[in-house]
């Protein structure tokens, strides 16, 4: 596999058909590539007979790198592998001190580093050393515009699918933290009726909180197809629900939504699939909303609505702000928006 285009399902794949590398190290800010890959190689490789001579899990704030690599060099007890989980990785000091041990890697030795909130410098001579025996995988966050395809994805393996809307709801409200996010999928799996295999918005409303009708996935839509009443209708509910629908989700997802907006007015195609593409979106029906959106909004309007998203995010943190509720700050958004 090309060493320097590695993702996850490469790493993933290649693991569930057992063919193993010396090293993997795992770094990244989105952690949850990081344990998931961590956790497959933990639960997968050795028996659970095996674990108990040749699975090793150590921490980098309390170990070194010369004991790592001395506990790497040893070979295996009545297995075909021995596997070193290194956790907190980032900790480690004196990284390059593994080169000596990757000029000759143990073959029986599967080391694997989980370095969080941080990578190596891949210009540096240990990150060109691990990708020339190894795995060097950098684990980034999700855009939010690549939330509702790792969601089917997700629930897909899992033998499952979800309505678009659902999809949507369920980004909006967790967000691109992807533990979370997983977590919400499993408790929705959970709770399903027997024999049900499909996620509806009706299930996420139920089980995760969010109103169907109520929640800033409508709000967006509203404001997309300039429907006044709606829109004060789920302001209203936000105002009356306020740690259910918190005003920085709101905010954070609106200016997502019209920044993207800007940049569309710049695709060099305006179909669905030209704007997808530009703005790097995972399907074509997820540009829907913004070419009705430009029909709605002007460039000039759509600018001046990305600055007062910017004004009611610093007013909603106090920023020259003394007297207004953050229902205030949100519902004179929703007016200058629309009008």
């Amino acid at each position: 596999m090309p060493k320097q285009e590695v993702t996850f399902d490469d790493i993933l794949k290649e693991l569930k058909s057992k063919h193993y590398y010396p090293i993997y190290y795992l770094m990244g800010e989105e952690s949850y590539y990081i344990d998931f890959l961590s956790d497959y190689i933990t639960e997968n490789v050795l028996s659970d007979a095996e674990k108990e001579f040749n699975l090793t899990v150590v921490y980098g704030s309390d170990t070194d790198m010369p004991t790592i690599i001395s506990a790497a060099k040893r070979y295996p007890m009545m297995s075909e592998y021995q596997v070193i989980i290194v956790k907190e990785a980032q900790s480690l000091r004196a990284t390059e001190e593994l080169s000596y041990y990757l000029q000759k890697p143990q073959k029986s030795t599967i080391l694997v580093f989980c370095h969080k909130h941080g990578t190596l410098d891949k210009r540096k001579k240990i990150a060109l050393e691990i990708e020339k025996c190894g795995i060097l995988f950098e684990s980034k966050k999700l855009k939010e515009t690549q939330l509702p395809s790792f969601i089917n994805i997700y629930l897909k393996r899992r033998g499952y699918d979800i309505e678009p809307k659902a999809a949507s709801m369920l980004a909006d409200f967790v967000g691109t933290d992807l533990s979370r996010l997983t977590g919400e999928m499993e408790k929705l799996i959970i709770t399903l009726p027997h024999k049900q295999t499909r996620i509806t918005p009706g299930q996420i409303e139920q089980n995760i909180g969010i109103s169907k009708d109520y929640n800033n996935f409508e709000l967006r839509s509203a404001l997309i197809e300039r429907d006044v009443l709606k829109a004060n209708r789920i302001v209203k509910y936000f105002e009356e629900n306020p740690k259910t629908n918190p005003i920085q989700m709101t905010l954070s997802l609106l200016f997502g939504f019209f920044s993207n907006l800007m940049l569309a007015y710049y695709a060099p195609q305006k179909t669905e699939q030209g704007i997808a593409s530009f703005l790097g979106l995972k399907s074509a029906w997820q540009s829907k909303e913004y070419m009705i959106a430009m029909q709605r909004y002007s460039g000039i309007k759509t600018m001046q609505i990305i600055g007062e998203i910017r004004y009611a995010d610093a007013a909603s943190k106090g920023v020259d702000n003394s007297s207004q509720s953050n229902a205030d700050i949100l519902r004179e958004l929703v007016f200058k928006i629309l009008h």
